[in-house]
């Protein structure tokens, strides 16, 4: 499933990240990338207590994601504040892996998915 998972990632950074822009103007579809953030943070922490030897992998796909978008000032920094939030939020609750925790990566990646689904679906030209 995280295969399937990074594949609809990187057709999201491939085709529905529009060119940087000269001002720094919201997109339409921050919302979405802001939750993406939080969740590949997310998955940083929980992949990371749960063993699963992926090292930086989720920091290296939000720094793809922030390398695709160009975001830049406010926009930089909320994408920067969700996969933050998202890391420290499971810090906070989990110190090693649990059932729970496991059941989080699996909704997480889940999410994701349908996220990078319904950005494609809709940005992709």
């Amino acid at each position: 499933m995280s295969t399937r998972f990074l594949a609809i990632f990187a057709l999201i950074l491939a085709c529905a990240c529009p060119p940087a822009r000269a001002q720094d103007v919201a997109a339409p579809f921050d919302g979405e990338l802001q939750r993406l953030a939080e969740i590949l943070g997310g998955l940083h922490y929980l992949r990371g207590i749960c063993g699963s030897n992926e090292g930086n992998k989720w920091r290296t796909e939000m720094q793809a994601l922030i390398d695709a978008e160009t975001p830049s000032g406010e926009r930089r920094t909320r994408m920067i504040a969700g996969f933050n939030r998202g890391y420290n939020g499971f810090q906070q609750t989990y110190r090693s892996c649990t059932p729970a925790a496991t059941v989080a990566i699996r909704r997480y990646i889940e999410e994701g998915s349908k996220i990078s689904r319904d950005l494609t679906a809709r940005y992709a030209n």
